[in-house]
This record gives structure tokens, sequence and C-alpha cells, in this order.
């Protein structure tokens, strides 16, 4: 599940490592790809064949992870509409929901007028 994949990437990257390996999953896989997609990580690679895939991951240097929080849990999932959803940190920030149209950052589902399961932020 994400938050194992999370963890692992704050634990690499307080640890100064350049990147990491995780086991393969689709959800970690999109986590990842949005995380790319904003300057998180530098770059996210599938290697290897089912059932040992692996996700290798980059970090960027100039924008590392410093914490996250979770807004949903295995037992308590929360939910937003597009309307509601806020910046995280000023802007600096990153919040991420899956909705219908996939795993989407804060700004992209007030775009796309989605709302959904928020899952953390992250900054």
């Amino acid at each position: 599940m994400y938050i194992n994949f999370l963890v692992q990437l704050k634990n690499a990257v307080r640890a100064g490592k350049r990147g990491t390996k995780t086991p393969y999953t689709a959800m970690d896989l999109a986590v990842a790809k949005v995380l790319a997609r904003h300057g998180f990580l530098k770059n996210v690679e599938v290697k290897g064949r089912a059932p040992k895939k692996i996700i290798e991951v980059e970090f960027n240097a100039e924008r590392p992870i410093r914490d996250f929080r979770w807004k949903s849990t295995p037992s308590v999932a929360r939910y937003g509409g597009y309307r509601n959803l806020r910046s995280v940190k000023q802007g600096h920030g990153l919040l991420v929901l899956t909705t219908p149209k996939g795993i989407l950052a804060g700004h992209e589902a007030r775009k796309e007028k989605v709302g959904g399961q928020l899952l953390f932020e992250v900054w």
C-alpha cells in the first residue's frame, strides 16, 4: 500500500540516499508518478517482470520530501469535493487524492472538477 511506500521514501531521503527501490504495486506507481510530475522525485522507473517487479525512484535534491501527513487511513477514509480542496503549506506542498480520473494532485482535481478520497499531503 502507498503508506509503506511513502514512509520508505521519507526514510531514504533523511538517510541521505540518492534513490531507493520498492516492490511494485499499481497504487505505488501512480503515487510516484504524481510526485515526479510535481518535482519531488526526479525519475521513476519500473524494472523486472511479474513476481519480482520493482519501482526505482531517484530523488530530486532541489525539492526533497520533508514530511507528509495522512488524510485517510485504512480504517478511516476522508473524502472531499473539488470546491473544498485547499493548497498545502501556502502552495509549497501537495495534496494527493484518488478520483474517478485516477490519482491526482489537489490543484489538478480542482481543474478537472472532480473530488475523491484524500490520501495524503506532502511537503
